[in-house]
């Protein structure tokens, strides 16, 4: 986001004051004095993006732990269903990781390999 160096400034000492609650106050105030004379839409652009760009990080995550949870509960049927959309997934390392994550929840042991699936799918997923 490109913003004059005045307006910088008041930014950067606004989180500085961030402790005393008047001063910090006061500082805002300032800001919002600064912001009145210059034009928001590039601001109001980049903020829009910044927020658009932590939705879809969001919606992909919540994917990714649906599809960790359909291969956790479906187990084969659901690599087939994996595997139509994303052909290049390796069948053998997700059955494989599928088996140790069911073997660790019927012990009761904590579930590492179900986190390395959704790691798995996380890093070899394409969107």
């Amino acid at each position: 986001m490109e913003l004059d160096n005045e307006l910088l400034d008041a930014i950067m000492l606004a989180k500085r004051i961030s402790g005393t609650k008047e001063g910090w106050r006061r500082q805002l105030q300032f800001i919002g004095k600064l912001m009145r004379s210059r034009d928001v839409e590039p601001i109001q652009l980049a903020l829009a993006k910044i927020e658009n760009h932590h939705h879809e990080s969001n919606k992909k995550f919540h994917q990714l732990e649906i599809w960790r949870d359909k291969l956790l509960h479906k187990g084969d049927n659901a690599v087939n269903d994996l595997l139509v959309e994303q052909p290049h997934l390796d069948r053998q390392k997700l059955r494989t990781m599928i088996r140790q994550a069911a073997k660790q929840q019927k012990e009761n042991k904590p579930p590492k390999s179900a986190r390395e699936i959704f790691q798995y799918l996380k890093e070899n997923m394409k969107q």
